[in-house]
């Protein structure tokens, strides 16, 4: 008879040939009814909806959601195939965030079909839905594919789409426009359908950006064909900011705007920098002295197991693991030794910081060989390929239990050397410590340690002003990924600001009282 184990094994095998064909969202017909009921028990199927399942992983939470988000658009892709068929798209607001890079995971998902919608919610998992609304397609011509996707293409989504976006989501608006090369790409919606207000709102909305030409052209065309167009710029505010003319990767003009975006509202909640210290020495002091404690909060709020009596037997000497196979072995004493060789790199950079060069240019220099020493002893121990220490990461990547789905492996490339730029023009401290730690979270660059290099780099930025170094309390972890996921999926960087400060004050008046 069969061991319990060997029916298990069986079954996983059946889900693995799924996965082997890029199944994501599995349907109840694609695995024996025995099969399902066999891995559901087992937790390595989770349902969705009647008849849909995808693979989860035995030893998560009750209430877990970081398989369905990391499964989320995948699944709409297919589910939303086997209803409808071809007869469906996004919305066109929800075209132009994905077409600009903004993969987060919506609360409700519209869809416009012609096919037999009911005009209905479908409740997904963890607070998530999707409405389907029976109405008229754009034509063929205006419906494009991204991952299985179909969206409206951009020009068709900039001139179906409402007004409210322009001030709801203008960011995203902000990056789909500077995309457009000229007039051309819309204008030949526009004058198809007479739309005389959309033609006004578009020409604003673009001289707002920069893009005065392209909106001047639309001006042109339109009044040649006899329509009378008013322009109306749709947005609130003025843009502060010069998009390069020629830079149409949306990913780094979403970086750019955002950082603009949020830069205003970081100095009034931020204490005043006190400048770079006279007294380095006792700086670089106090980087030594705070190591254990910081070491411990950050990688507890990894998941590491540490204790301070661990981080102090690396930091002497004691951990070794050519002699020691509990050493060699330990997940976490790894962690603990390459958090150790990290940091000695990183307090080299703040030296360099507090001897007045640019945190910005220094840290695109050294955030490279923090990252390698970060991992180096899963390297030496054969846990960590040597190829996983090339650079940044050539696969996609998620945050646990985060509704937003950092970028994409190639827009990884085309963005960092944006954030960098960023943080090397940025005059203001506060902007550079708040937005650096988050900016790097948000794009995620590597396969693991993204955390623990956004807490680094934050220090570094935050020694550019005098700032001491700044232990973030496990103890305050949900707080502190709350306010990162607000940031993320929100666009309000105020939470997270104002976690940074609370947690500044009382560090600096340690440092001051030392």
């Amino acid at each position: 008879m069969p061991r319990l184990s060997d029916k298990l094994a069986e079954s996983l095998a059946a889900l693995h040939a799924l996965q082997a064909r890029d199944i994501v969202a599995i349907r109840a017909a694609d695995l024996t009814r025995t099969h399902r009921e066999r891995l559901l028990k087992a937790g390595f199927l989770q349902p969705v909806i009647k008849g849909w399942y995808i693979a989860a992983a035995p030893d998560q939470s009750p209430g877990e959601s970081s398989a369905w988000y990391a499964c989320y658009w995948h699944f709409c892709a297919a589910y939303l195939r086997q209803r409808f068929s071809d007869d469906w798209c996004l919305s066109p607001e929800q075209s132009i965030a994905l077409h600009t890079g903004n993969w987060s995971v919506p609360r409700q998902l519209l869809v416009r079909t012609a096919g037999n919608a009911r005009n209905n919610v479908t409740v997904l998992p963890h607070g998530t839905s999707l409405l389907d609304i029976r109405t008229a397609l754009p034509d063929a011509a205006d419906i494009t594919e991204i991952d299985a996707l179909r969206l409206y293409t951009l020009p068709a989504a900039l001139i179906a789409c409402g007004p409210r976006i322009f001030t709801q989501h203008p960011t995203d608006m902000r990056a789909a426009l500077s995309m457009l090369r000229d007039a051309s790409e819309v204008l030949a919606g526009l004058l198809q359908g007479g739309h005389s207000t959309i033609a006004g709102r578009l020409a604003g909305a673009l001289r707002n950006i920069g893009r005065s030409r392209i909106a001047d052209d639309i001006l042109a065309a339109m009044q040649a064909a006899g329509h009378a167009v008013r322009e109306a710029d749709p947005f609130t505010e003025p843009l502060e900011l010069t998009l390069p003319a020629r830079e149409v990767s949306p990913y780094v003009n979403r970086l750019r705007l955002m950082w603009q975006a949020m830069r205003a509202h970081i100095p009034e909640h931020f204490p005043a920098a006190p400048g770079l210290p006279g007294d380095k020495a006792s700086y670089l002091q106090h980087v030594d002295d705070i190591y254990v404690s910081d070491a411990y909060h950050s990688l507890s709020i990894e998941g590491y197991r540490v204790s301070p009596q661990l981080i102090e037997r690396v930091r002497s000497g004691g951990w070794n693991p050519d002699a020691n196979d509990t050493d060699r072995e330990q997940r976490s004493a790894l962690a603990a030794r390459g958090y150790w060789q990290a940091h000695q790199l990183v307090k080299q950079s703040i030296a360099k910081v507090l001897d007045g060069a640019n945190p910005g240019t220094i840290a695109d220099a050294d955030h490279g060989a923090w990252y390698r020493e970060l991992f180096a002893p899963g390297v030496t121990a054969g846990l960590i390929r040597p190829a996983d220490l090339a650079g940044y990461r050539n696969g996609p990547v998620y945050i646990r239990g985060s509704r937003h789905v950092p970028l994409r492996a190639d827009a990884v490339r085309e963005v960092m050397p944006a954030l960098f730029e960023l943080l090397h023009a940025e005059s203001e401290p506060s902007v550079r410590a708040v937005l650096g730690h988050f900016t790097f979270v948000y794009i995620h660059p590597y396969m693991d340690g993204n955390g623990r290099m956004g807490r680094l780099l934050m220090n570094v930025m935050l020694a550019a002003g005098g700032y001491p170094w700044t232990v973030i309390p496990v103890e305050q972890r949900a707080t502190y990924m709350a306010a990162l996921e607000a940031a993320s999926v929100e666009q309000n960087i105020h939470p997270f600001t104002k976690f940074l400060a609370g947690l500044l004050c009382p560090a600096s008046e340690k440092v001051q009282t030392r």
